[in-house]
């Protein structure tokens, strides 16, 4: 008897050591795959906070409704990606809803017109900069008029009054806020559109 009990004693020990372990095996199991759970949650917030942080001029027109227009014009020609790219430097001169309206108005368009046109894409490049051109740097350039090279390729004359107002040569469009700062160069919006010289 003495060794059936022994036996039986042995048994219960084995069996206790067994479900003792597969126990650790399902903690195991657990903690890995809430550590497999927190580090992907954790890579998703840092993906969402770097995409949160982007603030390309592109982004900040994106973002801002008074720049749909310039928003559709800027996609209708292809050059969204441009204004993206936070390697490049730009400074843009933008034109306000109320600036597109006012430009359409005065050459008869549509903005369907404006946005099918061959043109487009060089009146836009005529609003942009390859360099950050600050006001700053217009001001301590100590003239009245300061000429700087547009994407488009022709000469944009910003012309500075003597009540510190920045304007441009030949438009009647002037800047209303200066050095809207973005990751990839400077925003200026302005309340006109820019048209490049007829003979560019």
């Amino acid at each position: 008897m003495k060794r059936y009990l022994n036996l039986f004693a042995v048994i219960v020990a084995a069996l206790l050591v067994l479900a003792a372990c597969g126990g650790d095996t399902e903690d195991t199991t657990t903690t890995e795959a809430m550590d497999d759970t927190a580090t992907t949650e954790a890579m998703d917030t840092t993906t969402t906070e770097a995409m949160e942080e982007s603030n390309t001029i592109a982004d900040i027109v994106a973002g801002n409704e008074d720049f749909s227009t310039l928003l559709a014009a800027v996609d209708a020609a292809g050059l969204v990606d441009t204004l993206a790219d936070p390697d490049a430097t730009f400074t843009v001169f933008a034109p306000t809803n109320a600036a597109f309206e006012a430009a359409l108005e005065a050459l008869g368009l549509t903005a369907e017109e404006l946005l099918a046109s061959e043109d487009l894409e060089g009146i836009l490049l005529y609003h942009v900069l390859g360099e950050v051109v600050t006001s700053g740097d217009i001001v301590a350039a100590g003239t009245p008029e300061v000429e700087v090279t547009t994407l488009e390729g022709s000469a944009l004359i910003v012309v500075v009054g003597d009540d510190g107002s920045v304007g441009f040569q030949g438009s009647d469009a002037m800047v209303t806020t200066a050095d809207v700062e973005a990751d990839n160069g400077v925003i200026h919006i302005i309340d006109g559109v820019l048209l490049p010289p007829a003979d560019a």
